[in-house]
């Protein structure tokens, strides 16, 4: 009959809980956990989501996207190289991983989920290998339902064309 009657919490316990509910860092902490982890699960589950419906044709077969890096960088999963780091030609998009300022870590953010979008929207994809960079990342030219998707970016304002050389700040003056 023990199991039926569980002993009353002592008083130091509760008190010691409205103390850390009524501590602003208690939030703050919370706060900064949801952001981590909306800056990480989501888009990764998102990508899985793409990944798993969206197929790309490309030179080597089908290729799937199984992370946007960022607005201009995919990993990619093909038949013939299997997973590859992936820079797409025709535009620059602000820097995520090394950003110069807030605003740019934040249009990096807007420009990766508008190419998910983008990707996930499209019906038709088809993937062009033309080389690879400096970095050892495969250079390719990405349509969806035939228009390049660096055409797109740079309508919808989330990029700039680029064609080599120095890139242009990101960051207001």
């Amino acid at each position: 009959m023990g199991w039926l009657f569980r002993p009353a919490r002592p008083a130091g316990a509760v008190v010691r809980g409205l103390r850390r509910l009524a501590d602003p860092r208690f939030y703050l902490k919370a706060v900064i956990g949801l952001a981590v982890g909306g800056l990480v699960l989501v888009p990764t589950i998102a990508d899985l989501v793409n990944a798993a419906m969206k197929p790309i044709a490309s030179d080597q077969g089908p290729c799937r996207v199984i992370r946007v890096i960022d607005g201009d960088t995919l990993s990619l999963i093909c038949p013939e190289d299997g997973m590859i780091s992936a820079r797409l030609l025709g535009f620059d998009t602000p820097e995520k991983y090394a950003p110069h300022c807030l605003g740019e870590f934040l249009a990096a953010e807007k420009a990766s989920w508008h190419l998910r979008a983008l990707i996930q929207r499209g019906d038709r994809m088809v993937l062009t290998h033309q080389g690879t960079d400096k970095y050892g990342r495969a250079l390719v030219a990405l349509e969806i339902d035939g228009v390049d998707v660096a055409r797109l970016m740079i309508r919808d304002g989330h990029a700039r064309a680029y064609g080599g050389g120095l890139r242009g700040t990101w960051c207001a003056a």
